[in-house]
C-alpha cells in the first residue's frame, strides 16, 4: 500500500527498549485506497487523522475496537457483536486491523450496494467462514443485536424468545430445507423478503 513505516523507539527506563511502528501513508497510498472504497480522497485523509489519534500504532486491536464501538450504542451490550463485526473486518486474521481492512470494511457499509451489504452481512453470520449459516451461528448474531440495541429494541422484533426468532427466520431462508442457509439462499430470501432483512436488524445496527 506504499506505506512507509517510521520505526520510534521507546526508552522504559532500564534496558527494556521496544519499537513501536508508527505508520505513514504516502500519496500513492490514499490513490490506491480510493480506488478500493468508495470514499473520496478528502475522506479518507479525515478518517486517516482520526484513526491515528485513537490508534497511535497505526493498528486496531480487538478490544480497543469494541471500546470505540461501544461508544456507538451506550443503551446495550455491544461486545459480542463488535467481536463478529471485527472477525469481518480483519480479512488476514491476523487478530488485528490496519487502516486499509477498516476503510474497505466501513466502506461496504457506508456505501456499499445493497449486494455488497448483504455479502456482508452473510460473511458476519458465517462466524466460521465455511459459506454456510447454521442455527447457532444465526443464534449468536441474532442474540450479540439484542444485546446491543438495549432498551431500543422493537417490541414487534422482540415478542419472542431469541430462539424462536431464528427459528422462523431460519425456515424462510432455508429454501431447499437442508438445515443450513448458502449465500444464494441468503441473498434470495433477503431480496424477495423484506421483512426478514428487517427481522434480522442487520442494516439500523452496522453503522
Amino acid at each position: 500500500m506504499g506505506a512507509v513505516y517510521d520505526k520510534v523507539l521507546d526508552s522504559g527506563g532500564d534496558d527494556n527498549e521496544f519499537e513501536v511502528q508508527i505508520v505513514r501513508y504516502k500519496p500513492e497510498a490514499i490513490d490506491s485506497l480510493c480506488e478500493k472504497s468508495k470514499f473520496s480522497r478528502k475522506e479518507l485523509q479525515i478518517m486517516y487523522r482520526g484513526f491515528k489519534q485513537e490508534c497511535p500504532t497505526g493498528i486496531v486491536d480487538e478490544d480497543t475496537f469494541k471500546e470505540i464501538y461501544s461508544r456507538f450504542f451506550p443503551q446495550g451490550d455491544s461486545d459480542s457483536y463488535a467481536h463478529y463485526v471485527f472477525n469481518t473486518f480483519d480479512h488476514d486474521g491476523n487478530g488485528t486491523l490496519s487502516f486499509e481492512e477498516f476503510v474497505v470494511g466501513l466502506s461496504v457499509l457506508a456505501r456499499g450496494t445493497m449486494t455488497e451489504r448483504l455479502e456482508w452481512a452473510f460473511n458476519l453470520y458465517d462466524i466460521n467462514g465455511d459459506g454456510l449459516i447454521t442455527r447457532e451461528e444465526m443464534l449468536n448474531i441474532i442474540s450479540a443485536i439484542y444485546e446491543l440495541m438495549g432498551r431500543f429494541c422493537e417490541p414487534s422484533v422482540y415478542e419472542n424468545t431469541t430462539r424462536d426468532h431464528v427459528e422462523m427466520v431460519f425456515k424462510k431462508m432455508d429454501l431447499n430445507k437442508d438445515g443450513v442457509i448458502s449465500l444464494d439462499e441468503f441473498m434470495d430470501s433477503c431480496r424477495r423478503d423484506e421483512n426478514i432483512t428487517k427481522g434480522m436488524s442487520m442494516f439500523d445496527t452496522v453503522l
